[in-house]
């Protein structure tokens, strides 16, 4: 899933996960709210729950740390399902560090995924 209100991103990313394995399926979300919903209404079709999650900061309505903060509430089932990055523009640091502070955060990657960030998050995460 990639979590981002900029299109131009979203298709950039997208092409660069099929580019890696074409048999991915990606959802796209424009909002923190979009994909909270998402995750709410398929919390019971296991076929459905992203395996990762690729989050953006900085976006209009619920930005990446509200989106954190409400998915901290959601069931553990449901946050079991998924591995989160951070994927932004922001390199500040003290974004870096606040990011660590959610137990469930994997990894905060700078703008743009590369196939060869996504062939090591892979690795790292999915044997």
């Amino acid at each position: 899933m990639l979590v981002d209100d900029n299109e131009h991103d979203n298709f950039f990313h997208e092409r660069e996960i099929k580019k890696v394995d074409a048999s991915i399926d990606v959802v796209s979300k424009k909002s923190g709210n979009e994909a909270l919903e998402y995750l709410k209404l398929n919390q019971e079709k296991e076929n459905l729950h992203p395996d990762l999650i690729f989050l953006d900061i900085n976006m209009h309505g619920m930005n990446g740390w509200e989106f954190l903060e409400h998915y901290n509430l959601l069931t553990r089932d449901v946050q079991s399902h998924a591995i989160i990055v951070m994927l932004t523009t922001s390199s500040n640091p003290a974004d870096n560090k606040r990011a660590q502070s959610f137990n469930f955060i994997s990894d905060y990657i700078t703008k743009p995924l590369t196939q060869e960030i996504l062939i090591n998050i892979s690795t790292k995460h999915f044997k």
